[in-house]
C-alpha cells in the first residue's frame, strides 16, 4: 500500500532536493549542505525524516555517514502509486531511478 510517511517526506521542497542529489550519488551532511541555506540541524532533521519514510540510508565512514537513496525502495513505491492511481504510463521519475541504476 502507498505510504503516507513517505507522502509526508516528500511534501517538503529541501527533501525532494535531497533525493534529487542522492539520486546522483551518495554524500555527507556537509556534501549535502552546500546546496542548501539551511542550517546542518534542519537538513539534519529532514534526513531523518526521509530515513524514517524508508527513502535513504546511512553508512558509518570514519567519523561520518554517509548517505544514500534507497533506490530499490522508490522503484517500489512508484510503481505502487502507478497501480494505485490507476496510470499506465511509467513517470519520468521512475525512468530516471532505473536509468541511473538501482545500485551505487
Amino acid at each position: 500500500m502507498v505510504s503516507d510517511k513517505v507522502f509526508k517526506a516528500l511534501a517538503d521542497k529541501n527533501r525532494r532536493r535531497v533525493i534529487g542529489l542522492l539520486m546522483e550519488k551518495s554524500m555527507n551532511v556537509n556534501s549535502l549542505l552546500k546546496y542548501f541555506e539551511i542550517s546542518q540541524a534542519t537538513l539534519s532533521s529532514h534526513l531523518a525524516i526521509l530515513k524514517k519514510a524508508g527513502l535513504v540510508f546511512f553508512r558509518i565512514n570514519g567519523r561520518e555517514r554517509i548517505y544514500s537513496l534507497k533506490k530499490e525502495f522508490l522503484i517500489s513505491f512508484v510503481n505502487e502509486l502507478i497501480k494505485f492511481t490507476g496510470i499506465h504510463e511509467k513517470s519520468s521519475l521512475l525512468s530516471d531511478v532505473q536509468v541511473r541504476g538501482v545500485s551505487e
